[in-house]
């Protein structure tokens, strides 16, 4: 199933993705077209350059195995005879398979979160623009990607541990007036 590269990259829902056609696929533009599944709009999303090298080589096996190919056929497809468009139903059975042959349980949908979580804790990627990619009505509801997982947050707290002992051992310099040898006397003579 070569169409997990484009979930993973453009954050759309797993049944949006299904309905791309050979002609929605603009590697050039780095743009994938699919129908959103609330306003079942067209919608063009970016994708990462990878998917689309995946998607070629999927292509191929396709064009190999005699599978049809027509600007208004579906972009995926089953893997054999008789052909037939990748439905959501197909497409988690064989991710379930995956799962099974992994030990993991990861789910379709985690991958559109895995994108959106990925967009929305770049600093040059505004909020606005992960709610415009994952066609969410309300800012609130993608807001939910802006938090940060443990490990994350352990890791900005060690930084943080790290420049204020960085910011201790600098020897502090006493404002112009001061006498040194009355600062030792105050603050002991460790100073």
């Amino acid at each position: 199933m070569l169409c997990w590269p484009f979930w993973v990259s453009n954050a759309a829902r797993a049944e949006e993705l299904l309905t791309s056609r050979q002609r929605d696929a603009l590697p050039g533009e780095q743009l994938l077209g699919v129908v959103r599944k609330g306003t079942l709009a067209y919608q063009q999303l970016p994708c990462s350059a990878d998917a689309f090298v995946w998607l070629r080589l999927y292509q191929e096996e396709n064009r190999r195995d005699g599978v049809p190919q027509g600007k208004a056929l579906p972009l995926w497809g089953t893997l054999r005879r008789p052909w037939r468009p990748l439905k959501y139903d197909a497409a988690r059975a064989m991710f379930n398979r995956a799962n099974g042959l992994l030990g993991s349980n990861w789910t379709l949908h985690d991958l559109r979160h895995t994108a959106a979580y990925r967009m929305a804790r770049d600093p040059k990627v505004s909020l606005t623009d992960v709610q415009w990619v994952l066609a969410h009505a309300h800012l609130s509801t993608t807001q939910i990607y802006l938090q940060a997982g443990d490990d994350e947050v352990i890791e900005t707290i060690r930084v943080h541990h790290a420049r204020r002992s960085a910011a201790a051992q600098r020897p502090i310099v006493p404002a112009p007036g001061y006498r040194p040898e009355s600062l030792r006397t105050l603050f002991g003579e460790s100073r």
